[in-house]
């Protein structure tokens, strides 16, 4: 069967009306995510994302369904009370582009379209968009201070291979440095269209050079693309291994390998084969720390990638330097922003 963007626009409806069926406590549904553009697509995978919201808490925050190899449901559930005030969401640095152009699928309450408009209204003022992108850029200073703690720590051996906790953490930060750079000029970064997509939003801002320090505190500025391309079996066999324990983030859902492994592939046949580095390094590095401790092949072969990329032992010392001296850069940015649309410090 050939599946098509219509062919899954119809499955999120279909997914909708069964949910609202069996559950009254549904009080709207509405589709978010790549769904939303043209071509979902890449390498012929795709997922589609909607969100629940709920008169209360559900259950689940978050669900991956498989429909095929090739296509996931992936469902976050909400309730209510997450959504109010609804000025306020024009300041929270994802729900408010979340709920700013998603296309609503059902609903049983006249809760979208109220929501929706006051999210809207004032939605670019300068105050609102410079809140967001402060909202990131205090998370990831929240998070680079706490490594930088960690890495001072009595005994901390610096030539050391890092955990991959850390690695967590650190990529987090990275990851929030990148999205003050993104939501200036629109949404937050997706996983695997992340370092492209960067790329445009930095050359919107006529700022190029924040996407290659971005590149570069990931490691892969001077990449060899055929290392990506070595380390595919290993990532693959991490990925599978972490999704049958019972701690493993929902983004190693079995559902999703070939999602993220075609879109990996179609970079690395691509004319940017480096784009595929952030969805590879970021779901090995969620592989390797939901594997037992004792289980030394995988860590091994991720430690080794690490190593290649800088982020092991007195590389990542030197890493978290450079997102030390990033982050300072992105301040300065938004302070000279906030000066120039003539507000007071944010």
């Amino acid at each position: 069967m050939r599946v098509t963007r219509d062919t899954l626009l119809k499955l999120a409806r279909q997914t909708v009306q069964q949910r609202m069926a069996g559950d009254k406590g549904i009080v709207a549904a509405y589709l978010t995510g790549s769904l939303l553009g043209d071509d979902p697509f890449m390498g012929g995978a795709a997922d589609i994302d909607l969100v629940f919201i709920h008169r209360s808490a559900p259950p689940a925050s978050r669900e991956i369904v498989r429909l095929s190899n090739e296509i996931s449901l992936d469902l976050l559930h909400r309730k209510k009370a997450d959504y109010q005030p609804p000025r306020e969401l024009r300041v929270h640095p994802r729900l408010g582009h979340e709920m700013y152009d998603p296309q609503l699928v059902q609903e049983t309450e006249h809760f979208f379209e109220f929501t929706q408009a006051s999210v809207r209204a004032g939605f670019d003022d300068p105050v609102n968009l410079m809140q967001r992108a402060y909202a990131f850029l205090r998370a990831a200073r929240e998070r680079w201070m706490d490594l930088q703690f960690a890495e001072q720590a009595p005994g901390d051996a610096l030539s050391q291979p890092k955990g991959p906790g850390t690695l967590v953490d650190y990529l987090s930060a990275v990851e929030d440095a990148a999205n003050v750079v993104a939501v200036l000029t629109g949404p937050p970064l997706t996983e695997r269209r992340f370092l492209p997509t960067l790329q445009f939003r930095a050359e919107a801002l006529g700022r190029p050079g924040l996407a290659a320090g971005i590149s570069s505190l990931a490691g892969g500025l001077d990449l060899d693309p055929a290392l990506l391309r070595e380390w595919l079996p290993a990532w693959e066999a991490a990925f599978t291994a972490a999704g049958q324990t019972h701690r493993y983030d929902l983004r190693l859902h079995a559902a999703r390998l070939d999602y993220y492994r075609r879109g990996i592939e179609t970079w690395l046949a691509g004319e940017t084969p480096q784009a595929a580095l952030w969805p590879l390094l970021q779901t090995w590095t969620l592989s390797a720390n939901a594997l037992p401790a004792g289980d030394s092949g995988h860590l091994q072969n991720w430690q080794s990638a690490c190593a290649a990329l800088g982020l092991g032992g007195e590389g990542f010392a030197e890493r978290l330097e450079g997102l030390d001296r990033y982050l300072d850069t992105l301040d300065e940015m938004l302070e000279g922003m906030t000066a120039q649309y003539g507000l007071e410090p944010l």
